[in-house]
Formats: structure tokens, C-alpha cells, sequence
């Protein structure tokens, strides 16, 4: 698989990672066998950037992580976890303490001495503006709790505050097909300030996969039910942001574009791994077979301009007066 650089962290990834929500919650449940085969699959076809949290299942995605590095020693992973997400969302608890703590207890989930990288998990606006925090962040790296730190986001303001810090070494920040505003800034000034893009939603829950339609109905535990307007947290994590049924829309427009040789799926993730700038892309997986597939866009040919045109025209006519200035 086709390598990229964390040139603040000093690492390289393949350019197709796992995201590992689904294996904590929030997705219907994914047993700790269907987790164990899911990961294997996906290692075992080129990844190795995996992306947790220490609030996914509360701390159970975590673990099982951790459970599967143990059984590969010497497997040459990355591993991202996220911070800050399990107490309530004020900036007054983004401390030096706190991170401590946190940290402590990813550390010990996933079995490690040292976190490879620990992100902010979408924190308060204000949060990104606060040296104390960033301060605070160094200190774990000098204390070798984290290699590195970065921040997951939900607005393309905050992806570019964090970019000016000069200790930040990544940015996740949603970017897929039917989200198209970090193009705008915020990959070109990651690239020149040499942090670290990981694309995050990239088939939009699932929406670009193209497997749902207007009869699709999914479980009670499952936030494409409980989020579809934000009930539980921001509603772009859920489909982008984007109304389902325009979204669907979306995907019929793109469909035959697609082909035979790839899957609704490969072809939108297989968008996102041709934007100048991003460094890792993670879709999740709720089986083995998914997580082949996804890992197999990277071997793909990049699209051609007559696709990434029609991705683009598909986005300002049909989605862009939707969510583009929400973000």
C-alpha cells in the first residue's frame, strides 16, 4: 500500500486506515470475534494507522485493540486514540491533570507504554485558542505518555488554528465527497505547515457506499437513528450533515460513474486518497470483507478528470448550498 508521511510525528502510514468506532458503539453491535477478524482483515491487507477513542464503548474499542496487538509483536502499527470526550464538553476540563489521567487509562487499554498518537476528541471552540492546553500537551510528549498529539475537529476554523501550532502533528477533520470545504484551506496550509491530515467519515456513515436507499432502516443503538439531528452530538458525524435523502440523490447522480472494477465504496474513497494533502483516510469496517475492500482503494488508479469533475459539479449543485459554510 501506498505510503504517507506524519512528518511532525516521523512516522509513515498507509494511505488507507481502519477507523475503530464501530468496535466500541454507536453502530450496532459488533461482537469481540467479528472486532478480532475485522482488525486482521484489515492489517493483513496493508493498514497500519488505526484510529480509536477512549469514549468508544467506553474504552472497549480500545481494548481490543490492544488485545490484538498483543497477539502481533512486532506489527509496525500506528495507533490513534482520542482524548476529552468523557466529561462534559466545558473548557475548564482540558487540563494538565486531566490529560494525565486520560491518557493513563488509554495507555492501559491498549497495553502500551507510549501513546503513538493522542488527539483532542472535537473539543470546545475555545480550547484550540488556550496555550495552556497546548502547553499542557507538550508536557505529555516530554513525559513520554504520547510520541504526538493532534486534534480531531468538527469546522475547518478550528482545523486551522490548530495548524499554526507548531507542536500539533495532525488534524482529523471529516473530508468525503459530500463534504468537500477543507479543500478550500485547510489541506493546503496542513501541506505547508507539514501536519498530518486523517480524513475521517469518509463514506458519510455509510451513505457513499451505496448500499441504502430510502427503505434502509437501522438499529435504536445505532446513531444513523438516535443522531439524525444532532440528539446526541454534532449531526455532522451523522451522513456528513447531509440530508439523507439528498444525499441518496448524491449517490445515484455518482453511480455510473463507478464501473465494474471497484465498488460504490472504493470509488469514493478512492476521491479522498487523490486530494493533495491528505495523509490517511479511515472507514470503518462491521466486517472482514469491508475492511479488504476499503483497504483495496488503495490500489487503485486515481480518478480520472472527468470523475473528479463530476464529483465536484454532484457537490455544488446538489449538497454545497446544504453544509458547505456550516463547517
Amino acid at each position: 500500500m501506498e505510503q504517507r508521511s506524519f512528518d511532525r510525528l516521523g512516522r509513515h502510514v498507509g494511505v488507507v486506515g481502519l477507523g475503530a468506532w464501530q468496535l466500541g458503539a454507536d453502530w450496532g453491535q459488533v461482537s469481540e470475534d467479528s472486532a478480532r477478524d475485522i482488525l486482521a482483515a484489515a492489517v493483513d491487507a496493508g493498514v497500519t494507522f488505526l484510529d480509536t477513542a477512549d469514549v468508544y464503548g467506553d474504552g472497549r474499542s480500545e481494548r481490543l485493540i490492544g488485545r490484538f496487538l498483543r497477539a502481533r509483536p512486532g506489527h509496525g502499527l500506528t495507533v490513534a486514540t482520542k482524548i476529552g470526550r468523557r466529561v462534559p464538553q466545558t473548557p475548564q476540563a482540558y487540563t494538565l491533570d486531566n490529560f494525565r489521567a486520560w491518557t493513563d487509562r488509554s495507555r492501559a487499554n491498549l497495553g502500551v507504554e507510549t501513546l503513538d498518537l493522542v488527539q483532542l476528541h472535537c473539543p470546545p471552540t475555545s480550547v484550540f485558542a488556550d496555550d495552556r492546553v497546548f502547553d499542557a500537551l507538550d508536557t505529555l510528549v516530554a513525559e513520554q505518555r504520547v510520541a504526538g498529539y493532534g486534534v480531531s475537529v468538527e469546522t475547518c476554523d478550528q482545523a486551522l488554528t490548530a495548524i499554526a501550532r507548531p507542536g500539533v502533528a495532525s488534524v482529523q477533520i471529516i473530508l468525503n465527497a459530500v463534504r468537500h470545504k477543507p479543500l478550500d484551506r485547510v489541506l493546503p496550509a496542513a501541506a505547508a505547515a507539514g501536519v498530518g491530515i486523517i480524513a475521517r467519515v469518509p463514506l458519510a456513515s455509510g451513505l457513499l457506499s451505496g448500499r441504502y436507499d430510502e427503505h434502509t432502516t437501522f438499529a435504536a443503538d445505532d446513531h444513523r437513528s438516535f443522531n439524525r439531528h444532532g440528539e446526541a452530538f454534532d449531526v455532522g458525524e451523522t451522513f456528513s450533515g447531509v440530508d439523507y435523502d439528498l444525499g441518496l440523490a448524491a449517490v445515484r447522480r455518482l453511480a455510473p460513474l463507478v464501473g465494474t472494477e471497484r465498488t460504490m465504496a472504493q470509488f469514493a474513497l478512492r476521491w479522498i486518497i487523490d486530494q493533495p494533502g491528505v495523509t490517511v483516510v479511515i472507514p470503518g469496517a462491521r466486517d472482514a470483507g469491508q475492511a479488504r475492500r476499503n483497504a483495496a482503494a488503495a490500489d487503485l488508479p486515481p480518478l480520472t478528470e472527468a470523475e473528479l469533475t463530476a464529483v465536484r459539479q454532484t457537490y455544488d449543485e446538489l449538497i454545497r448550498p446544504q453544509v458547505h459554510e456550516r463547517w
